[in-house]
């Protein structure tokens, strides 16, 4: 009875080690998963930082599958070290060999530090983990608003580009317009002070004509080739006014 009560303890024993160098190794890996994560997140933001490149930070979702499975897999593991502690705590008191008590409850206190240290470390490395996550989702929810505001900022800065050119067109079309009705009424006033010229002339190439009649024929003449000369000039105003303006409206 001894014996076999002896060797239900063994295997307990071995059960627990076991499953404590499987967690071990799984712990491991898991806080080497929340490292890389961590230094991934890094890099990729301070990349993100210097350069226009809007890849996700991380292949999430591998990652997020690889960290869910481990961390099952780790539940699973200290669920099953604390039911084998809980049996050793059974065996203890149930043991039928007093003075073995204090060794058997030595080793099974040993075991469930072990326990203990363990779930500590991987509740600590999950924290950890999520948190990291968490501060990378939100860190990529303010880059894609950001780069949201840098494409409607220039959208809008095209538009506006285009009202500044289409209001500079205009002010130039108003200044060449502005110009040219200065032109029309210089010259508008060049050829009335050139009309009072004229009848002041005609008139006294009339009173002349009138004194002496033989030069009658000689006034005539002049004035035939002064209004000719006039219709040519008003000719060639009007059409450099007309050129000016669809030069203007252009």
């Amino acid at each position: 009875m001894a014996a076999g009560t002896s060797n239900y303890w063994e295997d307990l024993r071995k059960q627990a080690r076991q499953l404590e160098n499987e967690l071990d190794l799984k712990l491991v890996s898991f806080s080497k998963l929340c490292t890389s994560y961590s230094h991934s997140s890094t890099r990729d933001g301070r990349r993100d930082r210097y350069s226009s490149d809007t890849t996700p930070l991380l292949n999430g979702s591998s990652q997020d599958r690889m960290f869910e499975t481990m961390a099952i897999e780790i539940e699973q593991l200290l669920a099953r070290l604390t039911g084998v502690n809980d049996k050793m705590a059974e065996y203890t008191n149930s043991a039928g060999v007093p003075s073995l008590n204090a060794a058997l409850m030595h080793t099974l206190q040993r075991h469930r530090d072990i326990l203990q240290d363990y779930t500590h470390e991987f509740h600590k490395t999950k924290a950890n983990f999520t948190a990291i996550r968490e501060r990378e989702n939100l860190m990529g929810s303010v880059r894609k608003d950001i780069e949201s505001y840098k494409s409607g900022s220039g959208v809008n800065n095209r538009r506006t580009e285009l009202f500044l050119k289409e209001h500079d067109h205009l002010r130039n079309s108003d200044r060449l317009i502005e110009e040219t009705i200065s032109i029309a009424m210089a010259t508008k006033e060049n050829m009335t002070s050139q009309r009072g010229m004229l009848k002041s002339i005609h008139s006294k190439m009339n009173t002349l004509a009138n004194r002496f009649p033989a030069v009658n024929s000689l006034i005539q003449r002049i004035n035939l080739r002064k209004r000719r000369d006039s219709l040519i000039l008003g000719g060639v105003i009007g059409i450099c006014t007309i050129l000016l303006l669809l030069y203007a409206f252009h």
